[in-house]
């Protein structure tokens, strides 16, 4: 898919630069060309010489290079590739890509591009969670600049959270959707999966069946489309697609926090099986035997996050679809769930446990809108998605 690709790659200035050294390898052993561009922080990370040896390409960082500027030179690099990928977008580069800032050679590059841009933010979890890095990054996307990342993880600094650059493979799978093209490229899709836990204890924790393989599965067939998936999971037993953006959970709470920090969308898909109820007051050591006493527990109704983002009076997505994962009444339950929440769809299903669904790897749902009730035959759980993904496309295409 990459054979002859020309890819501009602008490597930024910060910790996760190493990671382009094996992005380059992963890109030219797909047959894509790569014309590597340095900003002078970038040095500091990883040498000129690595990257110029592994590109097979001199390394471009000077934007009054004699030789080059004669002929235009920065123009030239601007318009003679196919994507321009930026690897670590660094929260500095964003915020002048955002303003439109040309100061040195990679910024004037990105600001002289008619090419499509590709970017992987890398960066504290603190700065990425800041309210201007926040707005740049909503610019950047208005100016339809396509994203990938960051992840959540350890931070090289010693903190935890989402900054870390998304791996090169992850990436990889980015660019070759951009060149698939796809009915949802341009879209960007929230995807909730997984189950979630909810403490009674440290140690104890109320939970489903749910393994999250319907919604990583959903998750990969959209992304596989084209669309900028944005995944929220809980703690599933199945790990997250590749070319996402993914944000792990642990409760509901966690994960209606999570969304509404992810919104705005073009569609929101909600798979997850997200606890109806959570322990009230939960303990903060372990719970003891007190001669054969049973605990009390009292219950609290967790957030209802499908009925939150489908009743929003600004910023809700254009397409919400629920789930109803039901045992008795499925289409009656899920109906009236539909219209009780107030979403697009509700994608029904039993899960009786004579079915096997809830867990396995097979599904067999029912799509019910306000107008109709769709059955669907059994089949495995990524024939759902991909089903569930090309609808979701010719929905939102009108």
């Amino acid at each position: 898919m990459l054979a002859d690709k020309r890819i501009l790659l602008i490597i930024g200035g910060g910790i996760a630069a190493f990671k382009t050294l094996d992005l380059i390898r992963r890109l030219r052993e797909r047959g894509a060309s790569v014309t590597p561009v340095m900003t002078r922080a970038a040095a500091e990370f990883v040498t000129p010489l690595s990257v110029s040896a592994l590109a097979g390409e001199v390394v471009h960082s000077d934007l009054f290079d004699l030789t080059t500027e004669a002929e235009m030179g920065h123009i030239q690099l601007s318009r003679s590739a196919d994507l321009v990928v930026v690897a670590p977008a660094t929260a500095d580069l964003m915020a002048k890509m955002a303003q439109g800032l040309a100061n040195d050679l990679a910024t004037t590059l990105l600001l002289a591009t008619d090419t499509p841009v590709l970017i992987a933010p890398a960066m504290n979890v603190r700065m990425w969670d800041h309210p201007a890095t926040q707005r740049n990054l909503t610019q950047l996307r208005a100016d339809g600049i396509a994203v990938v990342g960051p992840n959540e993880g350890d931070m090289a600094c010693g903190e935890f959270g989402p900054g870390r650059m998304s791996e090169p493979l992850e990436i990889v799978a980015e660019i070759e959707a951009a060149f698939a093209g796809g009915p949802l490229l341009g879209r960007r899709i929230l995807v909730t999966s997984g189950p979630t836990h909810e403490p009674i204890d440290p140690v104890r924790y109320i939970a489903n069946r749910s393994s999250g393989a319907q919604g990583t599965a959903i998750a990969a067939a959209l992304a596989a489309l084209g669309a900028e998936v944005v995944f929220v999971t809980g703690p599933a037993d199945v790990p997250p697609p590749s070319g996402v953006q993914v944000i792990k959970v642990e409760t509901a709470a966690q994960m209606l926090e999570a969304v509404q920090a992810a919104l705005p969308s073009d569609a929101a898909v909600f798979a997850a099986a997200v606890a109806d109820w959570r322990v009230a007051s939960a303990s903060d050591s372990k719970i003891k035997k007190k001669n054969g006493a049973l605990p009390v527990l009292e219950f609290a109704e967790n957030p209802d996050i499908l009925a939150t983002v489908s009743q929003m009076t600004e910023g809700r997505p254009g397409l919400v679809v629920g789930f109803a994962a039901e045992t008795d009444d499925v289409i009656a339950n899920a109906t009236a769930k539909r219209a009780r929440k107030g979403c697009d769809w509700i994608v029904a299903n039993d899960v009786s446990p004579e079915t096997g669904i809830m867990g396995g790897t097979e599904n067999a749902v029912v799509l019910i809108s306000e107008t109709e009730a769709e059955h669907w035959p059994r089949m495995g759980k990524p024939e759902v998605a991909r089903l569930l993904a090309q609808r979701i496309a010719k929905a939102l295409a009108g």
